[in-house]
């Protein structure tokens, strides 16, 4: 899925002639990390991935989508979504956590919906995520830490938060050792 992900922000960025060192600098990221992002060889955080949207003037929807969809789409459990593995290994940036997209090809969606198995990552050794927007998230199983500010928050299942991801936080497993799988909707104004 990365590698659909890169090409597609690379068609995007092409498409608009935006060179690669400015919608890097859009993005917060070295040059190096968006070229890696373009060829598939690392997935960006959902931050980065709205600051690129937000340069590329679409939604980050957009970016994941294949086809375009106006008609409710349905994720069964048997196909699982699709998986938007943290592969970066260029950085520490959510390193911890896969997100797994549930409303991928939802033409002019507002919300991203995703199931993301999290796992322990300390506050000070987590890359803090602070992007426009509003987050929710559901603890289906485990424990989780929400570093959010100076304040954290544990949560187990069949907990919830809702909070604005300007804010600097980090999500994370509770402990070292364990995963915890939450439902995740990002919301970003564009």
């Amino acid at each position: 899925m990365s590698a659909n992900i890169g090409s597609k922000i690379k068609q995007l960025r092409e498409a608009a002639q935006i060179p690669a060192t400015e919608l890097a600098l859009a993005a917060e990221i070295d040059p190096a990390k968006l070229d890696h992002i373009e060829q598939g060889k690392s997935t960006p955080s959902i931050a980065t991935l709205i600051k690129i949207a937000r340069r590329l003037g679409v939604r980050p929807g957009t970016i994941l989508d294949g086809e375009e969809e106006s008609n409710p789409v349905v994720t069964t459990r048997k196909e699982g979504g699709v998986a938007l593995e943290q592969n970066n290994n260029l950085g520490t940036e959510h390193t911890n956590m896969n997100f797994i997209s549930l409303a991928q090809n939802k033409k002019d969606r507002n919300m991203e919906p995703y199931i993301v198995v999290v796992s322990f990552v300390g506050k000070q050794d987590g890359a803090l995520s602070s992007h426009e927007g509003e987050e929710f998230l559901y603890v289906l199983e485990g424990q989780v830490a929400i570093h959010y500010g100076n304040r954290t928050f544990n949560l187990g299942q069949g907990d919830s938060i809702y909070y604005d991801s300007v804010v600097e936080h980090v999500v994370s497993s509770a402990a070292p050792g364990t995963v915890a799988r939450i439902l995740a909707v990002t919301y970003t104004p564009w």
